[in-house]
């Protein structure tokens, strides 16, 4: 058995049980790869992947557990090469973060500058996804952190740590007749159509339950990944917005007027999560707590030693997370 055979088994797995992908994320070849695979399952005598002609379609249940395994020991085998890099040069490497339009667009811009300014010689990977996507790159070691609000629980083996809680604004067209109103209800807004995020993002879970828990059945008539996108048919006269706080800018957002709507939506949580048991290089512990000042070394370290999210989530519970209510000026 090889080191080898096992990271082609797990970016077979990892690419959806495409080979041809696999292969190129390995810089191989498709036939390489194949023959490296079989010849493992032959001398393990079982069978890792389920196959339809010359086609993988799945995992065995045997192939479910070496998986685990070998995610196990190439965790391990990264984790090596980790601390030998944190020996040679503690501010040279990379960081990849996963994380969603709203976070890359008006949240991380001011920190990746610091960082980048303090760090020159760690080249920075940014990935956008849906929040699964994010959690999933990052449990599967494709990404050092995933930084996102929801689906985050869904995905086991990771780290999730509260960075700041927001809330939501309402953005009107100026001379709108909501602008009259002195204290703005669900049912204020539900008469009107709404632009707001696809579900899935940007806490889209908790606007939902606010409506549903009024027994309103809001008209959303446009959805998107992109508050930019929101903005754009606010101003086209589509409908009235409902965005992250952190998402306008009131230097570019001039023409719209954001109302704090925040007494009428629970808070929403955004975490940074990373894959439990990888070793954490220096600049990274750095990068945390630039991005979330409260998340100190210390910290950092009781949150790693947890054995269960659960756990985490108690050690946390007496730390103050802060409130972001505007995008971070660089």
């Amino acid at each position: 058995m090889k080191l080898q055979q096992l990271r082609y088994v797990w970016e077979v797995a990892r690419n959806g049980m495409n080979v041809s992908a696999a292969a190129q994320s390995l810089y191989t070849s498709q036939p390489g790869v194949s023959k490296q695979i079989m010849q493992l399952e032959d001398e393990l005598g079982v069978r890792i992947f389920v196959r339809n002609g010359k086609h993988l379609t799945g995992l065995t249940q045997a192939g479910e557990r070496i998986l685990e395994e070998a995610g196990a020991v190439l965790l391990k085998l990264d984790n090596i090469r980790t601390i030998a890099r944190e020996f040679t040069d503690e501010k040279t490497g990379s960081l990849s973060i996963a994380t969603t339009h709203t976070q890359s667009r008006y949240v991380l811009p001011a920190i990746i500058s610091r960082f980048v300014s303090q760090y020159p010689a760690v080249s920075l990977h940014m990935h956008q996804g849906t929040p699964l996507q994010i959690a999933e790159m990052a449990a599967r070691g494709a990404a050092d952190f995933a930084i996102a609000t929801e689906a985050m629980e869904l995905v086991g083996d990771l780290i999730m740590m509260p960075c700041y809680r927001w809330n939501r604004v309402l953005l009107l067209p100026r001379g709108h007749a909501l602008l009259a109103v002195e204290r703005i209800t669900h049912a204020d807004i539900a008469r009107y159509p709404i632009v707001t995020y696809v579900s899935g993002f940007t806490g889209r879970a908790k606007l939902d339950d606010a409506f549903r828990a009024h027994d309103l059945q809001p008209h959303v008539v446009v959805t998107a990944a992109d508050a930019d996108v929101i903005k754009t048919y606010v101003r086209l006269g589509v409908g009235i917005g409902i965005v992250a706080s952190m998402a306008v800018d009131p230097q570019k957002d001039a023409d719209l007027v954001a109302v704090d709507v925040s007494h009428l939506f629970d808070y929403s949580l955004t975490r940074i999560g990373f894959r439990r048991g990888a070793i954490l290089r220096a600049y990274m512990v750095d990068f945390m707590g630039m991005f979330a000042p409260h998340l100190q070394p210390s910290l950092i370290r009781k949150a790693i030693a947890t054995s269960s999210q659960h756990e985490l989530d108690a050690l946390f519970a007496s730390v103050p997370i802060p409130v972001l209510r505007q995008a971070v000026s660089v």
